[in-house]
């Protein structure tokens, strides 16, 4: 009883810690650039008086600073999805094709269908849908291997990657602008960016948290979770397309960003373990700060110029990953 209760506390404790680097981050992203403001003067423009500054920062930084947040918990808590579906520790949907996938439905509406906008984040779900098919189904041979799936899910993000390139040389001179939408970058975003996305980043994690039981019991063999009475196929489906639909809706609006949904859930589980319950809130709060972390360091490191987010995710997250898989066996006992 006692051994649970420091449990408990301990990770209270780092609940509470990570809540406050994410508001400190928070500020600090807000005074990142060409305009520094201070706090009261901050909440003084918001709230009481008319600063011109306030305004510029409301306008500029604050979508970009909440759609890095909302991307990097959706990425995140998709990472945890899929890894408890797939049970595999490399599991993640930039590395399996998922936003591969997303990014190429999401060029393909932006190419021949621009009048319909706004329906991206849709089309985006159905290109990771059909990516999501693709790796179930081609890595299925008597059962889902985990080496397996990653090695056909790096072939299917190949396959979309090298689709959205040459797309991207049929638009000519309009590549730019069609890629543009799916470039890993938050830059220039606006407030209509950050409504479409709260809205489907807000129910993709309700949802998730109706799945967590179910994700706990998927950690079991199959033999053992069918002998309680659940569908264990019923689960990988509907929990997949919890997972889809995140990642799906993140890579509409800020393009794919790799390695988030690998780095995050992992290190969540060293400090809060694998109890879905408690492993997906962190992993909600973790992802945000990793993802606004990353933007933040891209606009630093060589100001006034701009690293995007997806690079500095690759350099942290590719070393991370050969980590992971030399370790995975003897970790998750594969």
């Amino acid at each position: 009883m006692k051994r649970t209760e420091k449990n408990m506390r301990k990770k209270t404790i780092i609940f509470v810690l990570l809540a406050i680097m994410l508001i400190g981050l928070f500020f600090v992203a807000v005074n990142t650039g060409g305009i520094k403001i201070s706090f009261i003067k901050l909440l003084k423009g918001l709230f009481i008086e008319y600063n011109r500054d306030v305004e510029i920062i409301f306008d500029l930084r604050f979508p970009r600073i909440i759609i890095a947040m909302l991307s990097g918990a959706a990425l995140a808590v998709s990472g945890v999805l899929f890894q408890a579906v797939m049970k595999n520790p490399l599991a993640d949907p930039g590395l399996i094709g998922i936003s591969a996938g997303a990014s190429f439905f999401a060029v393909i509406l932006v190419m021949f269908f621009p009048s319909l906008y706004f329906f991206t984040p849709l089309f985006a779900f159905l290109g990771g849908i059909t990516a999501c098919i693709l790796v179930y189904t081609l890595s299925w041979k008597s059962g889902l291997s985990p080496l397996r799936i990653i090695l056909v899910g790096v072939a299917v993000n190949a396959l979309f990657s090298g689709l959205i390139e040459a797309l991207g040389f049929i638009a000519g001179g309009k590549q730019s602008a069609v890629t543009a939408g799916i470039s890993a970058n938050i830059i220039m975003k606006t407030w209509n960016d950050v409504h479409m996305l709260t809205g489907y980043v807000i129910f993709g994690l309700i949802m998730g948290f109706c799945v967590v039981d179910k994700c706990n019991l998927l950690s079991l063999e199959d033999k053992t979770v069918r002998n309680l009475g659940v569908n264990v196929n019923g689960a990988r489906v509907l929990i997949s397309s919890i997972a889809v639909l995140l990642a799906s809706i993140s890579t509409a609006i800020v393009g794919p960003i790799s390695f988030v949904g690998l780095v995050v859930p992992h290190i969540a589980r060293i400090f809060v373990g694998s109890n879905h319950k408690i492993l997906i809130p962190f992993a909600i709060l973790l992802g945000s700060f990793t993802v606004l972390f990353a933007d933040t360091v891209g606009r630093v490191i060589v100001y006034p110029y701009e690293i995007p987010t997806s690079i500095i995710m690759a350099v942290i997250g590719g070393p991370f990953f050969i980590f992971l898989l030399r370790r995975s066996e003897k970790t998750y006992g594969n």
